[in-house]
């Protein structure tokens, strides 16, 4: 799992709340009070330019990769749906291009995956970390 997707944590106690200028007073609301963990402020933290730039990020990788697989998959499905003669030529013995293409979907399925863990460790793990520390947050 990315960085991204972790459960919000806590700051210890004692820890020093300081105002962050990116982020208006959002680190000013860290803390304990009565042994009760205040919220972060995440309407702040929502309207950065540090958060919009992660999310820009993102969408950069998950938006083409979408439309990506879903024509790849249309393909497939209606390649299945009207082109019986291509999809029952043989290939290989009794293996044939419809069986090829239907195990080409799960394997496309693990590459994106892949990719994508691959992009968010160079690119939106490092921004959430950065975020994180602006904020004062830190793991548990």
């Amino acid at each position: 799992m990315t960085r991204a997707m972790r459960s919000p944590v806590r700051t210890p106690a004692g820890t020093p709340r300081e105002e962050s200028p990116a982020f208006g007073s959002v680190a000013g609301d860290l803390g304990f009070d009565g042994g009760e963990p205040r919220p972060l402020n995440y309407t702040a933290i929502q309207q950065s330019e540090e958060f919009a730039q992660l999310r820009r990020r993102m969408r950069r990788f998950v938006f083409p990769m979408t439309g990506l697989f879903l024509c790849w998959y249309m393909t497939y499905v209606l390649l299945a749906a009207f082109d019986h003669s291509l999809m029952n030529q043989k290939v290989v013995g009794q293996v044939n291009l419809g069986l090829i293409l239907g195990v080409g979907q799960f394997i496309s399925t693990i590459l994106i995956m892949l990719a994508y863990l691959r992009y968010a460790k160079r690119n939106i793990d490092p921004r959430v970390e950065a975020i994180r520390t602006k904020v004062g947050v830190v793991e548990e």
